[in-house]
């Protein structure tokens, strides 16, 4: 199957199915191939072009790579939709674990995660309890809501905690989500605001994609400290980091790599949305291949 035209897997689960793509799956007589799974960050989805990008190019190098949509996002089932809750989330990543592991033509001894953003912070969260992966690359990781975003006055921001508890309210009631906007211009109503944001995102075609979340999300995630279990990977660790990063500020992540028994970090001088800029992602994605190429013993 060509990196164009990748294999269609579907992960039965409750609420499901879990929709991913296989990229760069060998032949039925090839040998065993290292595999990627690929964690999108906040709202995100599979089909959107930094996604499908870094999936392609690790297939380039001779790797399988494997994308999915969280419940309730893009392809995948779930309902009600465009609802982020970070146990689910969680779920999902083992489960396409489980199901990767299971597939032919995957090294099931050279397996690993790599996730952006918030999708970072699941990588890191699940490979605490999983000591048979062999690498995780995580890129701006999430690790703690920032005292400040960008974009966002006081006043936005108490209203989008009220907007929250509403919606996590109606969720325990049976009603419909309250929406709001996953990315805005500063000012708005919004998750993500500000013109970076703004102008990253609109460079992220995607069929699936939707510009709206519900905001119970929010509060899983004011709890959520991945740093916390980072002590206990025993995979080789890479954290990339991103020096002007607003969202999941470097003061966040530069010492997550030092608790990890074989972890490292490299830093770029960018924002948290040039990570997906064309230009910064090639550099950054050449050092994650020479990492996991290095990680599986890969010539």
């Amino acid at each position: 199957m060509s990196n164009d035209h990748p294999t269609r897997l579907e992960i039965e689960v409750p609420d499901g199915p879990i929709v991913a793509n296989a990229y760069g799956a060998p032949g039925p007589a090839a040998a065993p191939r290292p595999t990627v799974v690929l964690c999108p960050g906040f709202s995100g989805v599979q089909d959107t072009n930094a996604v499908v990008w870094v999936a392609r190019r690790m297939a380039e190098e001779g790797l399988q790579a494997v994308t999915f949509d969280y419940r309730g996002f893009g392809r995948s089932g779930g309902a009600p939709r465009q609802v982020l809750s970070i146990p689910a989330q969680l779920a999902d990543v083992r489960s396409v674990l489980a199901h990767v592991r299971t597939m032919p033509g995957v090294d099931a001894y050279r397996l690993a995660l790599w996730g952006t953003s918030l999708g970072g912070a699941h990588a890191l969260t699940v490979a605490a309890a999983d000591d048979a992966l062999a690498a995780v690359v995580t890129q701006v990781p999430f690790n703690g809501v920032p005292r400040k975003v960008e974009g966002r006055s006081p006043r936005t921001s108490l209203a989008l905690l009220w907007a929250a508890f509403r919606d996590r309210w109606r969720g325990r009631v049976g009603r419909e989500p309250i929406y709001v906007k996953a990315v805005g211009e500063p000012g708005e109503l919004a998750v993500m605001t500000g013109p970076d944001v703004v102008r990253t995102v609109r460079a992220l075609t995607s069929e699936t994609w939707e510009n709206r979340v519900a905001p119970r999300g929010l509060l899983d995630m004011m709890g959520y400290r991945p740093g916390r279990e980072v002590a206990r990977i025993r995979a080789a660790l890479l954290v990339c980091v991103a020096t002007q990063d607003r969202e999941t500020p470097a003061e966040t992540t530069r010492g997550l790599a030092v608790q990890a028994p074989r972890g490292s970090t490299v830093e770029y001088d960018v924002t948290h949305f040039d990570i997906y800029r064309p230009g910064v992602r090639e550099r950054v994605l050449r050092d994650q291949v020479g990492f996991l190429r290095s990680a599986f013993a890969l010539r």
